[in-house]
């Protein structure tokens, strides 16, 4: 297979971009940096200009100049994050300081009870619209059913009633409502006043001509080859400030432009004015259709004017444009935090992109919502088995991406944030379907710097930096074997986004949770795409891929085309499993009766509990893999290339380990491929006519990589060496008296102070060296009376890299579970001399605010270390 030929010979290509942040240093620390990056096998950087002094100014072209020119001498890639501010669409201040026209509009509802009747009634409405510049646009009067409901066959347009600020007219009898609609710049975040209205054109193109038409300016040659593209960053709606901005479920003003109510009257049959309270408040059905036709439009506007400008522009230059949205908590599906719709929102993007900062993603942190940095906690569920799947879903099915998805990893968990948790979040992307990375952050500011660490390298203060190559070449590897190729999952999942918006609704991660600890791999499927899908035999097929079934979280109510695409399919073959119940209506409100009724009794239709989908998926042959037992954290990833299979486990449980036989439909040549040590093995047992059984066992932290149906030259497969015969092995524990030392990340490799113990303990005990931070040797003599055949050495726990010696000869190091090494060929008859060295984090000095949401592990090696050996 050539990707893993490419791998062992060191041939992968590159897929990390990490944030490279400028403040206005001095040259000689950009080029340093430039070096420290690439040292580590990293090929390409994201600079990041918000904390920049002067962006797009003279200092900004100069600092510019410098990272380029050390770009192209060192064949390296530059992207650039595309504003001065975070989040994009600031566009340097310019929409503030000479566009304020087309700075975010809003609609505001403003609502005022009365109850009548009352002839020649006035009602003061002029406080509705308080700010210069806000505009009514009209009063509607409705009937109250209750506080937050009103009844929508009472709702009457009495604008015409509206002068000078007081609104006349006769008050029926019954507690009335009256909804002042008004226009305004403001009531939105104001952590974004004065930036863009992204659903306005013009408004893009201001950001458009402010940064990237200056970079095309000074650097055009570089556009294509050097220069990559360009990175926008979190960029949303922002009419308020949160991830809980669901349409008629939070009360807030809502994104606008001044032509929306021409806009929306093809969806609404004209008539919108006196509809437009429903934005706000019950109504029934018809407040669901209404809120629906909005945000159909506003996220297709988003698409279209700002994602759809930015990123037509950029492959008009020859560059590519990426970037992520805030997905957080489920805002990725609404206002505020969001854009609407993540996949119209990404969909002019050139690389499917997310996020994950700030302690979203935390072994074990997977049930449900758990209070951490944010005061509404965050949904464990949701980042777990939402979040990537959701991205890799749409870098599968958009085929301008090319099979690519980006994450922004490891920013803002603070110095406690080590290469251990690096790697398992980075393994929990890759076994979802992630394959680019940007780390976040190398920042060349003076140690410590406060702003969101941790920081790789810092200043030459990071111990665990010169350990950073293992994890960065590691990255590659894995990424370059899941690209390029096709992703093979049995299920499509709907997304819920128009579901959200039209009614009562499930939130897509409860069936994906589902089928994740059962193992029937998935994509995350948007209506725009199954609208445009073909059936063939029975399976879907989207961009190449094909799924056995479609599987439809609750929904209240789908859009009329999704509906009728529905129907064609289950007429096609397609098996779909609606989770909870069948549809009642179509999002739109009407004429879907014929097409519900045929959906709810078609041969083709299951109705199907959450609790039992991946059960009933599996009665129905609706899987790929089987397992001995039921493994709720071991996940699995089969990527298809051209000439091979690739297969990746990982075992995300923080603690225990796991032991089962998997059988897998694929026979032939099967190698193993150990990603951090570039080595590969064919193994020569466990594949039968039916397919292959293997013995799979995988420590907390671990994952493995199993190659099929490749024919691989000999002199590229390391030969196995056989499992150690559980029967047949003695084991010891190596103890006495431990020499142990300390050095500092600046000292290392020169050790200072050494003291002894008698056992192996936490050295971050308050009565030891609780703040210490760098890197622990330990030394000891042991005896071996006869050489075995077989030798390992298990270190039992470190905290949290070990790097290993025995009789002068390096064993490697590991940057996480397990702690395993072959020692065979350096273990001695007689005295034998180990030595262990375990590097920690910077959290035991720094005590930083970020790391109190990170579990502090003990420092040092705790143990016990075996030794096993067979005769």
């Amino acid at each position: 297979m050539k990707k893993i030929e490419d791998v062992l010979a060191g041939r992968q290509d590159n897929y990390i971009l990490p944030f490279f942040w400028q403040h206005g240093e001095d040259e000689s620390t950009l080029r340093d940096y430039m070096e420290k990056m690439q040292s580590t096998g990293i090929q390409a950087v994201c600079v990041e200009s918000r904390p920049h002094p002067d962006f797009v100014g003279d200092k900004w072209w100069r600092d510019m100049d410098i990272i380029l020119d050390e770009a192209r001498k060192r064949s390296m890639k530059v992207w650039i994050l595309d504003d001065s501010h975070f989040p994009t669409g600031y566009a340097v201040g310019k929409i503030k300081s000479d566009f304020p026209h087309l700075q975010k509009s809003f609609l505001k509802t403003h609502q005022q009870d009365f109850a009548g009747p009352l002839k020649h009634a006035s009602f003061l409405v002029k406080w509705a619209a308080p700010h210069p510049g806000d505009r009514i646009i009209g009063v509607i009067a409705a009937k109250k059913q209750n506080m937050d409901e009103v009844d929508t066959d009472t709702l009457i347009d009495i604008s015409q009633h509206l002068q000078d600020g007081k609104v006349y007219w006769d008050l029926p009898e019954g507690e009335w409502r009256i909804f002042t609609l008004v226009q305004t710049f403001h009531g939105g975040e104001k952590e974004t006043e004065g930036y863009l209205n992204p659903i306005v054109p013009e408004a893009t193109q201001v950001l458009i001509d402010t940064v990237y038409e200056a970079h095309w300016q000074h650097y055009q040659a570089d556009f294509g080859s050097t220069i990559a593209g360009f990175f926008s960053d979190e960029p949303r709606f922002g009419n308020m400030h949160g991830a809980f901005g669901s349409i008629g479920r939070f009360d807030m003003v809502l994104p606008w432009r001044d032509d929306m109510l021409d806009l929306l009257k093809p969806q609404l049959s004209g008539e919108v004015l006196r509809l437009l309270p429903l934005l706000s408040v019950d109504g029934g059905a018809q407040a669901h259709n209404v809120r629906y036709a909005y945000m159909n439009l506003v996220s297709q506007l988003y698409a279209d004017h700002f994602t759809g400008k930015l990123g037509g522009w950029c492959r008009s230059h020859g560059v590519e444009y990426i970037g992520h949205l805030i997905e957080d908590n489920n805002a990725h599906a609404r206002l505020g935090y969001g854009t609407g719709h993540f996949y119209r929102g990404l969909w002019e993007q050139d690389m499917s992109g997310i996020d994950v900062v700030l302690h979203q993603i935390m072994p074990g942190m997977d049930r449900g919502t758990f209070k951490s940095f944010t005061s509404k906690g965050w949904d464990g569920e949701f980042f777990h088995y939402g979040l990537a799947k959701m991205g890799a879903s749409l870098g599968h099915i958009d085929p301008k991406k090319k099979g690519r998805t980006m994450c922004e990893v490891y920013g803002a968990y603070g110095w406690g944030e080590g290469l251990k948790l690096m790697k398992w979040i980075t393994d929990h992307m890759l076994v979802r379907g992630v394959n680019y990375f940007v780390p976040h952050a190398f920042s060349p500011k003076p140690f410590p710097d406060p702003d969101c660490p941790p920081h790789f390298y810092a200043d030459g203060k990071d111990p665990q930096f010169r350990y950073m190559h293992i994890l960065m070449q590691y990255m590659n590897r894995m990424s370059h074997l899941l690209t390029g190729g096709i992703h093979i999952a049995q299920a499509a999942i709907l997304y819920h986004a128009e579901a959200e918006w039209s009614g009562d609704y499930m939130l897509f991660q409860k069936p994906a949770r589902e089928l994740t600890q059962h193992q029937i791999e998935f994509d995350i499927v948007p209506a725009d795409t199954l609208v445009d899908a073909t059936v063939t035999d029975g399976q879907l097929v989207v961009n190449s891929e094909r799924f056995a079934c479609l599987v439809i979280p609750y929904a209240e109510a789908l859009p009329y085309s999704l509906l009728n695409a529905l129907g064609d399919g289950l007429d096609q073959g397609l098996r779909v499993f609606f989770v909870g119940g069948f549809p009642e209506r179509s999002s739109e409100g009407s004429g879907a009766e014929t097409v519900l009724d045929k959906i709810r009794q078609h041969q083709n239709s299951r109705l199907v509990s959450l609790e039992t989908v991946a059960e009933k998926l599996r009665d129905e042959g609706i899987y790929e893999i089987k397992v001995s037992d039921h493994q709720p954290y071991l996940r699995y990833y089969h990527y298809q290339q051209a000439d091979g299979d690739v297969f990746m486990f990982f075992n995300e449980h923080p603690y225990e380990s796991m032991t089962s036989s998997i059988d897998i439909p694929l026979s032939g040549n099967v190698y193993e491929y150990d990603a951090l040590a570039n080595q590969l093995v064919q193994l020569d047992s466990g594949v039968h006519p039916a397919g292959t059984t293997l013995s799979l066992t995988l420590s907390a932290y671990e994952s493995k990589v199993f190659i099929f149906n490749s024919r691989l030259d000999g002199k590229m497969v390391s030969i196995s060496t056989p499992a150690l015969s559980l029967s047949n092995v003695t084991a010891m524990t190596i103890e006495g008296i431990w020499k142990v030392s300390f050095a500092s990340a600046e000292q290392y490799p020169h050790f200072g102070e050494q003291i002894e113990l008698k056992e192996l303990v936490n050295l971050a005990s308050p009565n030891l060296y609780p703040e210490f931070v760098g890197t622990v040797r330990y030394q000891i003599d042991f005896e071996v009376t006869a050489m075995p055949k077989q030798a390992r050495l298990a270190l039992g726990d470190a905290y949290e890299i070990a790097e290993v010696w025995l009789n002068e000869q390096s064993l490697g190091s590991r940057i996480c579970p397990p702690y395993d090494f072959d020692v065979t060929k350096a273990l001695v008859t007689g005295i034998n001399t180990l030595v262990i060295e375990v590097t920690n984090t910077l959290v035991k000095e720094q005590a930083d605010f970020l790391s109190q949401y990170l579990l502090q592990e003990p420092t040092g090696l705790i143990g016990p270390v075996q030794l096993t050996m067979q005769p």
